[in-house]
């Protein structure tokens, strides 16, 4: 019989923020833990999304057990439409997670109409589910979404915690209120196998010290807004974090305000909260759908869409005065209740720009407390470890120094240094009963998604976009009779993003006498030939005349 092992390949989340995504393997199997997204930087030029590559899951034929959600953001859920698209023979795949969780899926997939290839398993907090020799028991924690759960996992070679996103709030509202430590050292005593052979932990936050601020004091900062503010309320929030709309809602309720809902992800995720009883069906709330009374405005609070400035989002529409029935005005205040995602800085200053031009007080700096992070800071990451006292260590969601700082907190917990591992994306680890090995890489680089395009954009065309974006084109058009070689039209040189043509019309008619030189010099029925010498003859003249290495395509045909 062969020794028990469990390979966990991660195919994203660990060397980046997002598309957190974990291969786990065992001899009976493969269960997918968490299939998110990631949005691209502005180095991606045009890009959508970016999603994790799934070959080594899914091409090879790999007895798929399941796929296991940690909770609803997109960079862990985001991914799963990708997933049913590209792998078109899937079928009955089954997926796990809390309610919400999976009713967002529900949404997502029915969205594609692909929900008859999956079966979704809800599964409720504390309860377990056994794929092949893995059995996943779903512990309640606490995130910045509703239902949001960390994984004790039996496995052959041990029992596993994976934290999942986390926080320990040190002052839960009474909905939410559970207690992650307790919940750890549980699972770590129960059963015949005692303690945690492996922690994969959250690693988001390590470089802040201490803790993270509960989200009573988020709640009791905005009551505090709301009794001193008496123009209209605009509040920008994720769609997913229930529980902070529902402090908006029951503040509209105590100030006696409207509420006006913005964005159709905010709108949909209401209803969902309601169906499963994370919210009460609120009174006096608004859909832009179904379109928004006449309102005194300080009698209304809107909930806007946009936190990190997308340019279509609810918040960014109405700074540019573009929304069709709400604008801003002197006297208005707008909440940021959100942190900005790294690589949207930008993007959310221009929009805080806009909004402070038109008057409205705006709220997001340290003042006054209208965002607490979701992740565990420095010190409830120690509290963990010392908690669980694993015997090995992998710290997961983070960017490499992130991971880097992380491990070292472990080691100053007490985890041995030759027990601690730092891996990235691709980076297979092998635990046996009684030892542990690092596989050979494999190939994970993501796929980028650009408008129905999966995967088809990739380096050369990101190089061949950053060259327009910085140089711009050059087309040369050149008909040539196929018998004699005359030239029956052109050359027309067309300039998009290079010069401006009227300015620049000498320079035009230079390079267009460098292309009847290379005609007359290469014969005119080797068209391939002819376009490689107009090509390099055309961008050696560019750079010399004006520093400039604009892309060039020349365009001939014979007729």
């Amino acid at each position: 019989m062969s020794e028990p092992y469990l390979t966990i390949t991660p195919l994203g989340g660990l060397g980046e923020i997002g598309m957190n995504c974990q291969k786990w393997q065992t001899d009976q199997g493969v269960v997918l833990i968490d299939c998110g997204l990631m949005f691209p930087d502005d180095a991606l030029l045009g890009v959508d999304v970016v999603i994790p590559r799934l070959e080594s899951v899914f091409a090879e034929g790999e007895k798929v057990l399941g796929i296991v959600l940690t909770h609803g953001h997109e960079d862990h859920i985001g991914a799963l439409p990708w997933l049913l698209l590209q792998y078109k023979s899937l079928r009955g795949i089954r997926i796990y997670g809390s309610p919400f969780t999976l009713a967002l899926v529900e949404h997502k997939l029915g969205e594609q109409n692909l929900l008859d290839r999956v079966e979704l398993m809800p599964m409720p907090a504390h309860s377990t589910v056994t794929l092949g020799n893995l059995t996943f028991h779903f512990l309640p924690v606490h995130h910045s979404i509703p239902q949001c759960y960390a994984l004790g996992v039996e496995t052959p070679i041990g029992k596993i915690l994976h934290t999942g996103d986390i926080k320990l709030d040190s002052a839960p509202l009474d909905d939410e209120a559970c207690d992650p430590l307790s919940e750890f050292a549980r699972f770590a005593e129960q059963g015949e196998t005692k303690g945690i052979r492996l922690l994969l932990a959250d690693s988001t936050n390590v470089e802040n010290p201490g803790c993270s601020l509960p989200e009573r004091q988020v709640r009791d900062d905005l009551d505090a807004i709301f009794s001193e503010v008496k123009g209209r309320i605009i509040i920008a929030l994720f769609s997913s974090h229930i529980r902070r709309i529902r402090t908006v809602l029951e503040l509209a309720k105590k100030y006696r305000r409207s509420v006006l809902v913005s964005g159709r992800s905010l709108s949909t995720n209401i209803d969902k909260a309601v169906e499963l009883g994370l919210l009460e069906r609120p009174e006096n709330v608004y859909t832009e759908a179904a379109g928004f009374p006449e309102l005194d405005p300080g009698q209304t609070v809107v909930l806007a869409t946009g936190t990190q400035g997308e340019a279509l989002s609810a918040l960014a529409r109405i700074a540019r005065g573009e929304h069709r029935q709400l604008s801003l005005h002197e006297g208005d205040t707008v909440i940021m209740s959100s942190r900005v995602i790294p690589g949207n800085a930008r993007a959310v200053s221009k929009v805080l720009n806009q909004i402070y031009r038109l008057g409205a007080e705006v709220y997001h700096n340290p003042g006054r407390t209208v965002h607490a992070t979701g992740h565990a800071c420095r010190s409830e990451l120690k509290e963990i470890i010392e908690t669980v006292r694993p015997d090995y260590f992998i710290p997961v969601h983070g960017e490499y120094r992130h991971l880097a700082l992380h491990a070292r907190l472990a080691e100053e917990c007490g985890v041995r240094r030759d027990h601690i591992r730092i891996i990235e994306d691709g980076q297979p680890v092998t635990f046996t009963s009684d030892a542990i090995r690092t596989e050979e890489p494999v190939f994970v680089e993501s796929v980028m998604v650009d408008g129905k395009g999966v995967g088809d954009v990739g380096r050369m065309v990101l190089k061949e976009r950053r060259i327009l974006g910085g140089e711009g084109l050059v087309a040369v058009v050149l008909v040539v009779a196929a018998e004699t070689g005359e030239v029956l039209h052109g050359p027309e040189m067309i300039s998009r993003g290079f010069v401006f043509e009227q300015q620049y019309s000498h320079l035009l008619e230079d390079a267009k006498c460098l292309v009847l030189d290379q005609l007359e010099s290469t014969n005119p029925n080797d068209i391939s030939r002819l376009s490689d010498k107009i090509r390099s003859s055309l961008r050696r003249f560019f750079r010399d005349v004006l520093g400039r290495d604009p892309i060039v395509v020349p365009i001939v045909s014979q007729v």
